[in-house]
């Protein structure tokens, strides 16, 4: 699977350049915030491939004009074909803003969405806008990141971590790193593309939640015969 990670910085080549070539084979779209609507739109209407993704901390405009033909993820764990994205946005609180969090408001946060990581037997991919305490964040507040990242990591150990918000130029940026809990952590900050491995996810509806899995199967063989059916008719 081939994942366009953006975040932060509108990257030239995807809207000024070789477009088309750009987005060859993506299948999905992930924003880490802070993208004009209209990137985003642009992206997902070129791309031909689903647009995932959650608030930065300046993404205000998004409260009243959210971007059209794309997916918010914040707070809940999105199944992708069996790649379990789990959304949750936003910086720590340095002023009012409907994306700023404190470290017990994204605690509270993350107890809301724990019964749909349960339900869904846990989660690979997280998405975040803020980096995990202590792995690529900064010292001053505005750019501080969540501790209960890694409690989460420390909990579920997801493949994959990918955040925003630190840019190059702030200094101690580094594209990848490694947590404790075995979770690779990615700071998308302009654009990354992710492969992702079949082994590294479950198979769509094999999570291992009996609930779940059931309900998934029984909602896959609802398509298949719903597509049949157009195809029989076009026939």
């Amino acid at each position: 699977m081939k994942i366009l990670c953006i975040a932060d910085d509108e990257d030239k080549s995807l809207y000024e350049y070789n477009t088309e070539a750009e987005l060859r084979g993506v299948n999905l779209i992930i924003s880490c915030g802070d993208l004009p609507v209209s990137y985003l739109e642009y992206l997902v209407t070129m791309a031909h491939a689903p647009l995932l993704y959650v608030h930065g901390n300046h993404d205000e405009r998004y409260s009243y004009q959210p971007p059209m033909g794309c997916d918010c993820i914040e707070d809940t764990v999105y199944d992708f074909h069996g790649l379990r994205i789990l959304g949750l946005g936003g910086s720590m609180r340095y002023k009012d803003g409907h994306y700023m969090f404190t470290e017990q408001e994204m605690e509270k946060r993350i107890a809301k969405v724990r019964r749909n990581i349960v339900l869904k037997n846990g989660f690979d991919l997280l998405v975040t806008h803020a980096p995990a305490k202590g792995y690529g964040d900064l010292e001053d507040l505005p750019h501080r990141g969540f501790d209960c990242f890694n409690a989460l990591m420390d909990k579920y150990h997801p493949k994959y971590m990918l955040h925003g918000h630190v840019h190059p130029e702030y200094g101690n940026f580094k594209r990848e790193r490694e947590h404790p809990s075995g979770t690779k952590i990615i700071n998308v900050c302009g654009k990354y593309v992710l492969h992702v491995g079949k082994d590294e996810h479950p198979a769509e509806g094999r999570t291992g939640s009996l609930l779940y899995d059931l309900y998934k199967n029984v909602a896959m063989a609802g398509g298949k015969r719903r597509s049949h059916a157009v195809y029989t008719e076009e026939e």
